[in-house]
């Protein structure tokens, strides 16, 4: 079965070719950050229309890229929720279209759920069952994963999450938007001079709470007024340390808790090395296992959108299921709503 998939939650589009039994033929992908750098932060209107420019380009590219046409498309995958509302709809208009036009089934995705799976696109996938960190965007938690649409939560962010607590604490520093990666970055050139706070690192549970790490943050960044260079880059160090213990040892302990000896670890944050670093370390010593998506899909991206609808579709093929075309999209969704195909 070859799906095409559409990731249009945010500020990226994102368009992708997985066929089941070859894997992923071509993706690309444009980013609204250049766009959005200017005010600080995503502008839904203005991540909306780009999306509508952008959409059609990328699909004539990636199926030139695969050497097909939309004539060989068995069926059509796009992001449903949650995200910008304007954004989805953009995605999902453009979708059903299609699918309607080419009389092909099509199936709504769950963002996170593409997230959550991306680490099967690689060459040697994880297998069921694991324990998944899921960093993206406004979430931080913790599942077991058994199988396509079988997930436990484990632990929450009972706040901000740790890609949010990155964005503001950026700001704080006065470093540019997208702020996460920036960071990172600073804090690669800094030592960890200074102590900051672990929220909940040892509250004999699985959730998280970054809310009160990004006010040390403030705190200590009023005490330290002008601000340094130096002393950007310690500060950006220390909270990087903070974040990365935090999620490592929310990690391990999960993997404690359920019995289970693989870990995989996605989204936006997940491309940190840092917390990489950690990480590979922990499951080292525990001998446990742990797996990444490639970098350029811990962020959003059509091949993740593509392969989990395409798991969907294939299992819905098998009860002759029929689509009915219909935009319906949700802005809110929450991840333990969806059920196994």
């Amino acid at each position: 079965m070859l799906v095409l998939g559409f990731e249009s939650s945010c500020d990226e589009t994102g368009v992708a070719l997985y066929d089941t039994q070859h894997g992923l033929l071509a993706h690309a992908l444009h980013s609204q950050v250049d766009m959005h750098a200017e005010y600080g932060g995503v502008v839904p209107e203005l991540a909306s229309r780009d999306h509508i420019r952008r959409a059609l380009p990328l699909t004539q590219h990636v199926l030139t890229q695969a050497n097909k046409t939309l004539a060989n498309i068995d069926g059509i995958a796009y992001t449903q929720g949650p995200g910008l509302a304007g954004a989805l709809l953009v995605g999902s208009s453009i979708a059903q279209s299609l699918a309607f036009t080419l009389q092909v089934p099509s199936i709504g995705v769950h963002h996170l759920e593409g997230h959550l799976l991306a680490p099967l696109l690689e060459d040697n996938p994880p297998v069921f069952p694991f324990v998944a960190l899921l960093v993206s965007g406004g979430h931080s938690q913790l599942m077991r994963v058994d199988g396509i649409g079988q997930y436990q939560l484990l632990g929450d962010t009972l706040d901000d999450a740790a890609g949010e607590a990155f964005d503001k604490t950026a700001k704080l520093l006065g470093l540019g938007y997208p702020g996460g990666p920036a960071l990172a970055k600073l804090a690669a050139q800094g030592k960890a001079r200074f102590k900051l706070p672990r929220p909940m690192l040892n509250s004999g549970d699985l959730n998280f709470s970054f809310s009160g790490l990004k006010t040390a943050v403030l705190t200590l960044v009023n005490q330290h007024q002008p601000l340094t260079a130096e002393m950007q880059a310690d500060i950006a160090c220390e909270f990087q340390e903070s974040v990365t213990e935090i999620l490592t040892t929310k990690c391990m302990a999960a993997l404690r808790d359920t019995g289970l000896d693989n870990l995989i670890v996605s989204g936006g944050v997940g491309a940190n090395l840092r917390l990489r670093e950690r990480l590979n370390a922990a499951t080292k010593r525990k001998l446990c296992k742990v797996s990444y998506p490639r970098l350029e899909f811990c962020t959003d991206n059509g091949a993740m959108i593509a392969f989990a609808g395409a798991m969907r579709l294939k299992a819905l093929q098998d009860t002759h299921e029929a689509s009915d075309y219909g935009i319906q999209i949700k802005a809110r969704w929450d991840l333990a709503e969806l059920n196994a195909p």
